[in-house]
């Protein structure tokens, strides 16, 4: 499986993207629409939700609320939960539930084990913090996942069709967002920051990939030093190791100031 990912400023403009989607073939449970709520729109969103499947395929009726910081799940193709560090989303089915709980929500019971299938399909979890930033800018994610067919142009062309902003551009506005900050602090001690920038970033994401991002730094530093060892061999003699290692402390500091200075799970 293929993701294939599309930010929305508007939610209307989202929703009729996963509507053709839909219509194109691609099966329900390999789309999702992760939207920022609050708990007054989850209330009044449970209460509007349309029940009768004929009436908006795909919907179905709301299967949770939000409780505690969690997800009270009972059945159906609507899910909100409290994400850390972004706050109250509403998400869409099964693919919409993996996404919650690898961003640090409690989607408990029968959905969080098919929800894991769902991750295993193809979901990046090294893309959640994109979808996250633009949530907390007050944006929609269409999210789909592509088979080996044809699946995947199709699904590009409706969201470019809809006006979807790609991830790439909305993870380029992500960085854009942080840069004078870190520039700043990498400076500081005499870096050339716009030599390393490159290594320092790819540390800084990796440090925010949703398996890890969450465990203590002893618990992390194999993967660490995977990632910085495939970084090495894909720039040989280049300066590597220490800008992305200063990357990836500082992305781990940037979601743990995010979620209040606790870790987030």
């Amino acid at each position: 499986m293929e993701a294939i990912s599309g930010v929305f400023t508007s939610r209307s403009a989202a929703e009729s993207a996963v509507g053709a989607i839909s219509k194109a073939g691609i099966p329900h449970d390999r789309v999702t629409l992760l939207t920022p709520g609050s708990s007054d729109a989850v209330s009044r969103e449970l209460r509007d939700i349309h029940t009768d499947a004929a009436e908006q395929p795909g919907m179905g009726k709301a299967v949770g609320a939000l409780m505690g910081g969690g997800v009270g799940v009972t059945g159906g193709a609507l899910l909100m939960a409290l994400v850390p560090g972004v706050g109250v989303i509403s998400a869409l089915g099964l693919l919409g539930a993996a996404v919650l709980g690898a961003a640090g929500a409690t989607v408990g019971g029968a959905v969080g084990n098919r929800a894991e299938n769902a991750l295993a399909q193809g979901l990046p979890e090294d893309e959640i913090f994109v979808y996250e930033d633009a949530l907390r800018k007050g944006r929609t994610v269409v999210i789909a996942l592509a088979g080996r067919d044809d699946s995947a142009e199709k699904i590009r062309n409706i969201l470019q069709t809809v006006g979807a902003e790609s991830v790439d551009a909305a993870r380029d506005q992500w960085w854009i967002g942080l840069r004078n900050a870190e520039e700043a602090h990498y400076s500081k001690d005499g870096k050339n920051f716009s030599g390393d920038e490159r290594f320092y970033r790819m540390g800084f994401e990796a440090a925010l990939h949703a398996r890890t991002r969450c465990m203590e730094f002893d618990q992390v530093t194999a993967e660490m030093d995977a990632h910085l060892e495939d970084v090495k061999r894909q720039y040989p003699g280049q300066n590597v190791e220490e800008p992305f290692l200063r990357g990836y402390q500082r992305g781990r500091e940037h979601y743990q100031e995010l979620c209040g200075g606790k870790k987030a799970a």
